[in-house]
């Protein structure tokens, strides 16, 4: 069944029973029930595994599919999905902590940041991870690290490419960045890395993220496998791991519609030949956060006060920005658009009106809904937040005004 909201594409991942929103065959009610109060995340893992599914129905089968926790690193959502993809990617030592606690392998995971502390990279090593280094300054401690304990640590090189992935809500790549190294860098930083006690694993290479266009995602996975094997004939040895990045993007404003899948499959069909001749032993992945987890989750908070300001109608709930920044609209919005947004306890009803969905900050910031058309909602019903399953709950500023920090469950 898929929710329809105006003006926003269909939410095709959760059901309405008696008008009630329903995650994991549990109303909305019998959830705040179970929970013990509001506001909380919900995380479906049915949704996270079906979202896979969707993915490899259309992928080479050799294709890799690996899941960027930075998205949401709630250890029961990566264990979950520790047992449905290939590998997960890292951006801490924390992360790589919660990631083996999983049952991940250290050999599946890898690990990338601009900064990584010195005790950072110790840890990586001694763990096995493998290393998408980004800097020569970086190459040379773990080469140090090597040194002092006769290990071999394996590691990648991070390419700042020199083109960008249009169209994109984050552009990693293109330009001056503080990611990875710049394209015409890498062939002397795998000339040096020769002389190094170090491992050559292969190339990351992320252009950016949140992207609904396929023919941008099908342009810059063209361009990432033919800098990959221009770079491979300045490697040390042959590439093992070839990062192709994500970049695959989730409807959540008005007017947007779902990834259309199909090219991006096709692409990839015809595409790994050509990899597979040029990088026999290279294992070849797309490292997805977003796409994977977004839409399974809910963010669910409970109006506390109703009010009309000079004929504007504010529903005044026990959460807010400082819960999910994101739906706020201070996380990466130029221009505020509201996310999808239901009275989860009224779905469906016809008596609607316009009303602004507000939080309890003493901050005209904190706006989950803007005049947007809802069913009349009043004290005790429930607010919904759909497509929050990603960079929501350790996205925002939980410590804001010292409010409640919300609950997060699984279902």
């Amino acid at each position: 069944m898929s929710l329809s909201f105006p003006l926003h594409a269909p939410t095709p991942y959760f059901a309405v029973r008696d008008g009630h929103l329903v995650v994991a065959d549990r109303t909305v009610d019998e959830l705040a029930q179970a929970v013990g109060r509001t506001p909380f995340y919900v995380y479906d893992r049915a949704v996270m595994t079906r979202k896979v599914q969707e993915l490899r129905a259309v992928l080479p089968r050799e294709i890799e599919v690996h899941y960027a926790m930075k998205a949401n690193p709630m250890p029961a959502v990566v264990k979950h999905f520790a047992g449905i993809v290939d590998g997960i990617d890292l951006a801490s030592a924390a992360e790589m902590d919660v990631a083996i606690a999983a049952g991940m392998a250290p050999g599946l995971l890898s690990f990338a940041g601009p900064g990584k502390r010195l005790e950072e990279l110790e840890r990586a090593v001694a763990a096995g991870v493998v290393i998408n280094m980004e800097s020569f300054r970086e190459m040379q401690r773990i080469a140090e690290i090597a040194r002092r304990t006769g290990t071999r640590p394996k590691v990648a090189v991070r390419v700042n490419p020199d083109f960008e992935l249009k169209n994109s809500g984050m552009k990693m790549a293109g330009g001056p960045k503080q990611f990875g190294v710049d394209a015409e860098q890498v062939p002397q930083l795998l000339q040096e890395l020769r002389d190094l006690p170090l491992e050559f694993w292969g190339f990351h290479i992320y252009s950016g993220s949140q992207n609904l266009r396929p023919e941008v995602l099908v342009d810059a996975q063209r361009k990432t496998a033919a800098l990959a094997i221009e770079l491979s004939r300045h490697a040390p040895s042959p590439v093992r791991s070839l990062n192709l990045g994500g970049g695959l993007g989730i409807p959540y404003f008005p007017g947007e519609k779902p990834l259309d899948l199909a090219p991006i499959g096709a692409n990839l069909h015809e595409l790994l030949p050509e990899i597979r001749q040029a990088l026999p032993e290279a294992s070849v992945a797309l490292e997805l956060g977003r796409f994977l987890v977004g839409e399974a989750g809910v963010y669910v908070c409970r109006v506390i006060d109703r009010k009309v300001s000079r004929g504007q109608v504010f529903l005044v709930t026990d959460g807010g920005l400082h819960h999910h920044l994101a739906a706020s609209g201070n996380f990466g919005q130029v221009i505020r658009k509201n996310y999808p947004v239901a009275i989860a306890n009224r779905m469906g009803a016809t008596d609607t009106e316009t009303a602004s969905v507000v939080g309890p900050l003493c901050t005209p910031l904190d706006l989950l809904g803007d005049r947007m058309e809802l069913p009349v909602a009043d004290v005790g019903d429930f607010v919904a937040v759909f497509q929050s399953g990603a960079y929501g709950y350790t996205a925002s500023p939980l410590g804001f005004l010292s409010h409640p920090h919300p609950a997060q469950v699984t279902v």
